[in-house]
């Protein structure tokens, strides 16, 4: 089942609980889906909808800062909650050691021994991790085993 199906789904079932906070959580992931559709005509692959759940997420946090910085904690967590429900449809995040070996073997196969061929190190990695680790942290992980 696609995601914007299984959403759907989600949506209704929220509907019939009357949980309108999660409800419209799963509005607003669902139209950002839609509307990446259409701006592209044509349905979305997989690893698209993982495209568009990531900067949804990275949205939520970044609003979730910012409102905490203003003093508005309410707002903050709202963010929270949505990025919560937004994270039930993200795959299971990478542990430590996975990662790791994701970056391990990426260096040894582009026998990669300084930061200048750092690029090529995170561009055969970033694929094998799509959705399941943090862009920044792979970015200091492998910064840390080049060094």
């Amino acid at each position: 089942m696609s995601l914007i199906r299984r959403l759907e789904q989600e949506v209704k079932s929220a509907m019939l609980a009357r949980d309108g906070d999660r409800r419209d959580a799963l509005r607003l992931m669902l139209n950002s889906l839609r509307s990446a559709e259409k701006d592209l005509q044509r349905p979305l692959s997989d690893e698209e909808e993982l495209q568009v759940l990531q900067r949804e997420r990275k949205k939520r946090h970044e609003a979730a800062d910012a409102f905490r910085a203003g003093g508005r904690e309410s707002q903050a967590q709202k963010e929270e909650a949505e990025l919560a429900v937004l994270e039930e449809f993200m795959p299971e995040p990478l542990s430590e050691e996975e990662l790791e070996r994701i970056v391990d073997d990426a260096i040894a196969e582009n026998g990669a021994t300084s930061l200048r061929e750092m690029g090529r190190v995170m561009a055969d990695v970033m694929p094998q991790i799509a959705g399941r680790a943090d862009g920044s942290a792979v970015s200091q992980l492998v910064r840390e085993k080049l060094a």
